[in-house]
């Protein structure tokens, strides 16, 4: 059971090159990564010509031990966490996904969605593609061996082309070479980095921290970076007029000691929630989080509120993703095994509680029910982001209007559905500004707050439309 309400992302990916040790860099990169995906994980790695690899159901440190890992040494190598927002949470879509095609071999990882994917996959089909999972990575592989008359790099080209989503791929060939490709609209981020002249490229800068790489770079909208003996080399194929990088990055998914779009996550929460301050103050006793959610952005909050921060819900960190079901008589068991509140911080007294988000609002509503039992006298609840109100189609996993709670309903009904003495949430100005990004209008997606997507989608389609 996992009692999370929070919107869970596609995909975490990593490759290194040409190190002697880069599967077992690419094992810590992953590391750094889980919390972008935690149902199944996978390395592949170019050996003697050749691609091996491993994958499992599970978490990184679950699925590779030492014997795995010197199974796959041997230079370079691509690796992916997953959450699955396309194709069913089975061993057959753990990612890498590798392919043999004429005495040669190819590997790839893929974060983000891909909204042509259903027709994609019927033009391949009526041309006698035979699909071995439901994943809309396997798309990408089908259209490159069949565009390698035009050479490597115009297969990848080619192929491209075709695609329309959300995309950060990293691809593997059986001759080491390793490829990053970002979609025109910068959806998804991936950044580029170099350890000790070995480059790598990963979807977050903290998994460069790990491995001790520094960052060169982030990759441009509609940029293929290959990595090969020859050195580096950039494509740039036609990218968007507009950016359009996900905000929920900077809001939620992102660790906050990643850097992304050039700023600290961590320091930008916490403008978030000093803007938020401004915006919709508040008078009480203390500000709090709950755990890990909302955290850095409630630091912000009580650094311009003046109203002292508290950790008034200690986590339980030894709750893992399934237990035993509790019974009838221990119906709030879920919510207490994870969160328990700190008593005498909190019986009578005025609180506020900032969250990063809400999104079905269950986990929420029963926690609030709980403070109030506990003797909180008011409750009031900031969010550090707008109500969401429109379904993601570009890899987060919140698809239908009906997942959402705010989407039909105001801030003062919301409010009362809650059990709250207040709530506000961010205002999509107030969040954008709040980045330190300039020109934050054209810069990123902002699809789930005011509706306006990027790329066009067919509507009829669901989330598991390739099956």
């Amino acid at each position: 059971m996992d009692f999370s309400e929070k919107p869970r992302e596609a995909c975490g990916v990593f490759g290194i090159y040409g190190h002697p040790e880069g599967a077992t860099l690419t094992y810590f990169g992953l590391y750094a990564l889980q919390h972008r995906g935690q149902e199944s994980a996978g390395i592949a790695a170019a050996r003697d010509n050749r691609i091996v690899d491993h994958r499992g159901m599970g978490l990184v440190p679950d699925i590779f031990d030492v014997n795995h890992l010197e199974h796959l040494e041997g230079g370079s190598a691509i690796g992916h966490v997953r959450y699955s927002t396309t194709g069913s949470s089975v061993l057959a879509n753990a990612q890498p996904f590798v392919v043999h095609h004429r005495k040669r071999s190819y590997a790839i990882a893929h974060n983000g969605n891909l909204v042509n994917a259903h027709t994609l996959k019927m033009e391949l089909e009526e041309t006698g593609s035979i699909f071995q999972t439901t994943m809309d990575t396997e798309i990408f592989l089908h259209y490159f061996v069949k565009s390698l008359k035009l050479g490597f790099e115009g297969a990848l080209v080619e192929t491209v082309s075709r695609l329309k989503g959300a995309y950060s791929f990293v691809m593997l060939t059986s001759n080491g070479e390793v490829v990053g490709i970002k979609d025109p609209n910068g959806f998804r981020p991936l950044c580029l980095g170099k350890l000790n002249g070995h480059y790598i490229l990963a979807s977050e800068t903290c998994a460069l921290d790990l491995v001790h790489a520094e960052l060169v770079r982030e990759l441009d909208p509609g940029e293929i970076v290959i990595i090969s003996e020859k050195g580096i080399k950039s494509i740039k194929t036609q990218a968007a007029a507009s950016r359009s990088f996900c905000i929920f990055e900077f809001i939620y998914f992102a660790r906050p000691d990643s850097t992304i779009y050039g700023q600290n996550v961590y320091q930008t929460r916490k403008a978030h929630g000093r803007r938020l301050a401004q915006e919709a103050p508040a008078e009480a006793d203390l500000v709090m989080p709950f755990p890990d959610s909302g955290t850095y952005a409630a630091l912000g909050y009580s650094e311009a509120s003046k109203i002292p921060f508290e950790m008034a819900m200690i986590r339980n960190h030894y709750v893992g993703r399934t237990f035993i079901q509790p019974t009838q008589s221990m119906r709030d068991f879920g919510v207490r095994v994870k969160l328990n509140p700190v008593k005498n911080l909190l019986k009578g007294k005025d609180i506020i509680i900032i969250e990063d988000s809400i999104i079905r609002g269950t986990t929420v509503k029963t926690r609030v029910k709980a403070l109030r039992e506990l003797g909180v006298k008011k409750i009031h609840m900031r969010v550090s982001g707008p109500p969401h109100r429109f379904p993601c189609h570009y890899g987060i996993d919140f698809s239908t209007r009906g997942e959402l709670i705010a989407a039909d309903k105001s801030v003062e009904e919301l409010k009362e559905l809650l059990g709250l003495d207040s709530l506000a949430y961010l205002s999509l100005p107030g969040l954008l500004e709040s980045t330190g990004i300039k020109n934050p209008e054209n810069n990123f997606c902002k699809a789930c707050f005011d509706g306006c997507y990027q790329v066009e989608f067919d509507e009829q389609l669901s989330k598991d439309c390739l099956e």
